[in-house]
């Protein structure tokens, strides 16, 4: 079938009956739970966007010949990729960067996974088949996925094998003739249930030895599939109007604990069964962190520029941009984003093709650029919290202003250089929402652990950083320093 639309994938969620639980109580329909309903919208007007916008959003299925999402595109050239990434940085835009698990983030692993899936096959050539066919049936289905890579936070000074439960993670029970049997949790599904299936990888991060080899799984279901449960954290989303929170109340992505009570998958769904050897190197050497990675940077320069564009919206509106203290916060934000499209910039202009005739970006870019924005984007928004100041404090809901008697005090008492005090608070809220809500805290935090913990990533970075060229640099050039050593013999 073709790529979807925004009302087949909420149709197909209505039908689907995911087991979600949220706030006590089993989810009927999520498509109308507060909780979820505005979400769903916002992801149906990206499968929308994609009928809008055809020229960039869709290509011919090489398989069928129907018009699919270019986020499943495999990129054979420089030219592919960089098209694949405008469809990507359109569905960014969107929300400005603020869904960080919109499909094309796993599209862009399953695409990968699916074309280098001869690594899954050391195990059994079954497998690689697997990965293989499970790209065509999700980029010809149009499917949209969440995922889930750690286990519980039990012990954390303990390997899976040694914790006290050694069952309460994710973990194989049972081999059968017709597929395995699976039991335990894992975390943290972000839009889990208001999907279509969940992929379930080992973490990017943590490695794993042979007596982990129970936990070492990787495989897809539907996320209807009897025992699987979504237990989701406290929604963000208050239920309250676009105006009053107008990134909360559309944005709202959810994250849920995951429980597998004894799920069955059937073989043909399952890409690595009890390996820890494959699992540890799926990632690295299916190249599919690489065009996960691009996926990311791609969609925070759409980020940093929506709250670039916040902050100066901000300045001009107070009159405070022509501080000199003011400006070099801006500057800040500017350098932050230019650096990163220089970082994409290089990714793609460096692509090569890999052995398996894929176009890839430049890790070593990207890799940076991974592991650097963790660590500055709580700066950006701290700078927007810092020049917002009191502002953000002082901002009454809508309803106020629509009120008789102080309506037309607040206007009055709220207004700014340019902007009358509806359409000053109305900016306000937005840069509130996106720094101090609960939402925009989130968000905070979610880009912080984006792809695990920023310090064991950069660990890792700097392990597998080549050092050498440096070190003999400063080695060549200390031989050039004239000998004047002090003769000790005497001494």
């Amino acid at each position: 079938m073709p790529a979807k639309t925004g009302a087949q994938y909420k149709e197909k969620l209505r039908n689907a009956k995911n087991n979600i639980f949220i706030h006590g109580e089993r989810v009927e329909d999520p498509t109308t739970h507060p909780a979820f309903k505005n979400v769903i919208q916002s992801m149906a007007d990206l499968y929308d966007l994609q009928y809008e916008q055809p020229d960039k959003m869709l290509y011919t299925s090489p398989q069928t010949g129907d018009q699919v999402g270019m986020t499943f595109y495999r990129p054979e050239t420089i030219e592919d990729l960089i098209k694949r990434r405008e469809a990507i940085q359109e569905w960014a835009k969107l929300s400005g960067g603020l869904m960080g698990r919109s499909p094309d983030y796993l599209n862009a692993e399953v695409m990968a996974m699916g074309v280098a899936n001869d690594l899954f096959g050391e195990d059994d050539p079954m497998f690689a088949e697997n990965a293989k066919n499970y790209y065509d049936y999700a980029r010809e289905n149009d499917i949209s996925l969440t995922h889930t890579l750690i286990h519980p936070q039990v012990n954390r000074q303990k390997a899976q094998h040694e914790q006290e439960d050694a069952n309460v993670a994710l973990h194989l029970v049972e081999k059968r003739s017709d597929g395995i049997i699976v039991d335990g949790a894992r975390l943290l599904a972000t839009q889990g249930g208001i999907t279509d299936e969940i992929l379930v990888f080992p973490s990017t991060v943590k490695k794993a030895g042979e007596q982990d080899d129970p936990y070492s799984l990787a495989f897809v279901v539907p996320n209807n599939t009897p025992g699987l449960k979504y237990i989701s954290r406290e929604s963000f989303d208050y239920g309250k109007n676009n105006w009053d929170h107008p990134l909360s109340s559309r944005f709202e992505e959810g994250d849920a604990i995951v429980y597998f009570d004894n799920v069955f998958v059937p073989w043909e769904k399952v890409f690595v069964c009890g390996n820890s050897s494959i699992c540890n190197r799926t990632f690295l050497e299916t190249n599919a962190v690489v065009h996960m990675s691009h996926q990311v940077v791609a969609k925070n320069v759409v980020k940093t520029e929506f709250v670039l564009g916040v902050v100066l919206s901000l300045m001009d509106s107070i009159g405070i941009d022509k501080f000199q203290h003011v400006q070099d916060k801006g500057t800040e934000i500017m350098l932050t984003l230019e650096t990163m499209k220089s970082h994409l910039f290089r990714a793609e202009h460096n692509a090569k093709l890999d052995k398996w005739g894929t176009m890839t970006p430049d890790f070593e870019a990207l890799n940076a650029a991974r592991n650097w924005y963790p660590r500055i984007y709580p700066r950006l928004v701290e700078i927007l919290r810092i020049l917002g100041a009191s502002g953000l404090m002082g901002i009454p809901t809508e309803a106020d202003f629509h009120h008789e008697e102080i309506g037309p005090l607040v206007n009055r008492a709220l207004q700014s250089k340019n902007l009358e005090g509806y359409e000053r608070v109305k900016l306000f809220r937005l840069a509130w929402d996106l720094t101090m809500s609960a939402f925009g805290s989130r968000q905070t935090h979610y880009e912080y652990y984006f792809f695990g913990d920023p310090v064991k990533m950069g660990m890792t970075y700097f392990e597998q950083f080549n050092k050498e060229p440096y070190k003999e640099y400063i080695q060549d050039f200390l031989k050039k320093v004239k000998p004047s050593k002090p003769d000790y013999t005497n001494v």
